[in-house]
């Protein structure tokens, strides 16, 4: 299985090292599986950005969550977290407001519209997750997050 990459990018070389090899194999990963969940998202007009902050807006109470802790919850670190809020509260997905108890802050919600959106995704993005790991076993699977969290962790 070795080389697999090197033979990919068409590079005559051996990587520098061993570090590098497996960096680029996650990268290289990365971009393959995004493509993928992008052409899942490509007719709704949504980003992966945008539906991450739908399904963290889903998964928070009625009160929604401030503009800060969705920035931290993103998957992929964003920086410019108010113009995708922008875009999809242009677009009805969402609503921003005051919080009550701190005028300071402000808070994200989840609209209807929003939410029928995201639900209308589960199905078809779970396929494209199949469809990308489905001929791994799950033992495989598994080891592989448990490696990957490990080498954030290193990363971070």
């Amino acid at each position: 299985m070795s080389g697999s990459l090197q033979k990919e990018i068409k590079q005559e070389k051996p990587f520098g090292t061993l570090e590098q090899e497996v960096v680029l194999n996650v990268m290289r990963t990365a971009g393959a599986f995004r493509k993928g969940v992008a052409e899942v998202l490509k007719p709704f007009d949504l980003t992966s950005a945008q539906y991450n902050i739908l399904r963290i807006l889903r998964g928070a109470s009625e009160d929604g969550l401030p503009c800060s802790e969705v920035g931290d919850r993103l998957v992929s670190r964003d920086p410019d977290v108010t113009r995708l809020l922008d875009r999809l509260e242009k677009r009805g997905l969402i609503t921003r407001g005051r919080s009550a108890t701190d005028r300071r802050v402000v808070n994200v919600r989840i609209t209807k519209a929003g939410l029928d959106q995201v639900d209308q995704l589960d199905a078809p993005m779970q396929d494209v997750h199949v469809a990308q790991l489905g001929h791994m076993k799950k033992k495989n699977l598994k080891a592989l997050v448990e490696l990957l969290e490990k080498a954030r962790r290193g990363a971070d």
